[in-house]
This record gives structure tokens, sequence and C-alpha cells, in this order.
């Protein structure tokens, strides 16, 4: 499922193919296959020391960063609950922009129910930056989620929006695959 709000009046929803073909002659219980082959290469000794190299820069990040990172995973994870009927579709209201929860929930109700619960495996946080001003206007998204063997993307558009109830965070856009 592919969505994208245009604006506040509704949302434009575009299905993305099921790549994934049929699992077929894996038996769950077998273990994955691991390589026979000798190593092509084996250290001289000679060339350069772990204590030579240059200490990495450590990079602070800053706190609007921190709350869109801890917002984008509670965000997630609400998502593949709901997607899981393991929580209701009434709660992504205030996480998502207008007509998301809807079409999350409707995309929910057309999906076979499922018997592997989905996990948010990793996420990962892009700042989008205002290029003449030079802050952080939003941040993007992408993460995986495992559902039994297999492994899925996510991705989204974090930002914050003002409402009546005042400033929060919100989903505005959102590519689950």
């Amino acid at each position: 499922m592919s969505v994208s709000t245009t604006n506040s009046a509704g949302a434009i929803v575009t299905p993305v193919i099921d790549y994934e073909p049929p699992v077929v002659g894996v038996e769950a219980s077998s273990p994955p296959c691991a390589p026979n082959r000798p190593a092509l290469h084996r250290p001289t000794g000679r060339g350069r020391h772990l204590h030579s190299l240059p200490h990495p820069v450590e990079v602070v990040p800053s706190e609007r960063l921190r709350l869109a990172a801890a917002f984008t995973d509670a965000a997630l994870r609400s998502i593949l609950e709901v997607m899981d009927r393991r929580r209701p579709a009434i709660q992504l209201r205030p996480l998502l922009a207008a007509g998301l929860a809807d079409t999350v929930a409707s995309f929910t109700r057309a999906m076979p129910t499922r018997d592997a619960a989905a996990v948010l495996r990793r996420v990962h946080l892009q700042a989008v930056v205002d290029s003449g001003a030079g802050q952080e206007l939003a941040y993007e998204a992408s993460a995986s989620y495992s559902r039994g063997e297999r492994v899925h993307a996510m991705a989204c558009r974090v930002q914050r929006v003002t409402t009546p109830r005042g400033e929060r965070w919100q989903v505005v856009a959102l590519h689950i695959g």
C-alpha cells in the first residue's frame, strides 16, 4: 500500500504489487546454509593497525531528532499492531494525518488474517532540511519489519503540525510494502 496526502481534504492511495513469491521447498526447522569455502585473503601482519586509525567523531543528535525518532518508532509500531488487528484503528487518528488512518483501517480490513505478528526491526530517520534557512522541516523514515520468515519495508514522513489542540508530531505520508 502506498499512501500520501496531497491536502487536508483527502489522500491518494496507490496499490503496490506483491513482488514476493510464495515460499517453496523450505522447511521451517532447517537452519540457513553456511558457505563452505576457504578464506581468500589471509592477513599478513603488514598494513595498518587498529590503533593507528583515526577516532570517529561522535555526533550528538539534536533534541528535535530524538523526539522525532521516539514518535516515529511508536507510530510505526502502532500501525503494525493495527494491521495485525491487535489494536483498534481509531487509535491511529492522532498519529496520522487526515485520511491516512482511514486508509490503513480499510487496508487492514481487506487483508487476510495472518498467523505471524509483524515485528518492527529497524528504523532509519533522515532530516529534511530547508536549504535557505538551514532548519529541519520534517523527517523521512525507512523501516524494516518481519512477519514470520519474511522481511518487509515501510517508509513515512514525519513532521510537526499545528492542530486545534496544539502542535504535535504526525505521520503525513506512509508507504507499506
